[in-house]
């Protein structure tokens, strides 16, 4: 049974169909990559299954339920989480605070107690803040614990909002290029945690340009091309579909190469 499926989907904007007829299923506790030359409609599909985008036509199921029409926040209430392309940081804040907003739905959001710092609430917030800090090891920001966000370094960012988005204890982590703007080393670290998160058992569906970090980590990987599925399988398979490599530019290999950018 597929955690995540997605029914003859589509998205129109002005006639011009962003994502057609889309079908695919995405199982539990696995590294799903979704990959595709510019312009394929990756992004159009992360903002339809999180909820930012409706669809023209087709459904979404989330274990077994139609979300379609679901705002984000309901999403994430059913156990999908989401990072973005472009860095989504509270820059105003300090890096354990932006963790901490992730835990919203699981503290106590009760207007006068919170107000009045009764029941326990200090003990709450506490307990958040434990809790933030452990995420942040977990993604290897250990060392900017006590750091304002606008003081961190661009690489280290990209897994602050990784840890955010895993404080809402998602069943399913959607990450939109989690490796973009990084050097070699900073991929490698974003490799290890996509591996490391998935073996806690959150499903983690990746769209990503890199074609080594694709290969490397990736379960089941899907190809897009104009919105519409040009294939689909592991990654051997994709590496060597006539089709992929065609969408591709005649690329000699999706494996040794960044070939998608």
């Amino acid at each position: 049974m597929s955690l995540l499926r997605v029914e003859n989907l589509s998205k129109e904007f002005g006639g011009v169909h962003a994502v057609e007829d889309l079908s695919f299923g995405i199982k539990a506790s696995t590294i799903h990559s979704i990959i595709g030359p510019n312009g394929a409609g990756k992004t159009t599909l992360f903002n339809l299954i999180s909820g930012l985008y409706t669809p023209t036509s087709g459904r979404i199921l989330l274990a077994e339920e139609d979300v379609v029409g679901l705002a984000p926040y309901a999403l994430a209430a059913r156990g999908l989480s989401r990072t973005f392309q472009n860095l989504q940081i509270f820059f105003n804040m300090t890096a354990l605070e932006n963790v901490m907003v992730g835990l919203h739905l699981h503290v106590d959001r009760r207007f006068w107690p919170t107000l009045l710092r009764l029941g326990g609430i200090a003990r709450k917030e506490e307990l958040a803040r434990q809790r933030a800090a452990e995420l942040m090891r977990f993604v290897g920001l250990a060392s900017y614990l006590d750091a304002d966000a606008s003081s961190m370094p661009y690489g280290a960012l990209k897994r602050l909002e990784i840890a955010r988005a895993l404080a809402s204890k998602p069943k399913i982590l959607l990450l939109d290029e989690p490796a973009a703007g990084l050097n070699a080393a900073e991929t490698e670290a974003i490799d290890g945690l996509i591996r490391k998160t998935a073996e806690t058992g959150v499903t983690v569906v990746l769209v990503e340009h890199d074609m080594r970090l694709v290969m490397g980590v990736s379960d089941q990987i899907l190809v897009l091309d104009n919105g519409r599925k040009l294939g689909e399988g592991a990654a051997a398979e994709v590496r060597s579909n006539p089709a992929v490599i065609q969408a591709y530019l005649g690329a000699a290999s999706l494996g040794g190469t960044d070939v998608a950018r």
